[in-house]
């Protein structure tokens, strides 16, 4: 059990970062204290169901956003992990109009490296 603790605190965390968010914010985000934020990310703590959907929720991330592991991953793969997690982080503030805009940014970005 206590594996599956650390990689979603681990994720939390991870999710935390790319959003630019420091622990103390996440902690009044979630309505939760921000050393609990601490033991929760490294995985000392057992949660409830309600405390996780609280993080979900201030981190505006669905569960299956958490729900990865690294342990089988290459470092290419978890690099990719990452700048994904900063991607929805930035997406998440914009709206529809501007995430096509970036969209077709991307894609162009993307045919220029091939």
């Amino acid at each position: 059990m206590t594996k599956l603790r650390n990689s979603v605190g681990e994720r939390i965390r991870a999710i935390r970062k790319a959003k630019g968010l420091t622990q103390q914010q996440l902690a009044e985000l979630s309505g939760l204290d921000d050393a609990y934020i601490g033991s929760l990310e490294r995985g000392e703590r057992n949660f409830s169901i309600d405390t996780l959907e609280k993080v979900l929720t201030a981190l505006n991330v669905s569960i299956s956003e958490l729900m990865f592991s690294k342990e089988h991953m290459t470092t290419d793969e978890m690099i990719r992990q990452e700048a994904i997690d900063e991607f929805v982080a930035l997406t998440s503030r914009l709206n529809e109009e501007q995430i096509e805009i970036l969209r077709r940014v991307s894609k162009e970005v993307s045919r220029a490296f091939n």
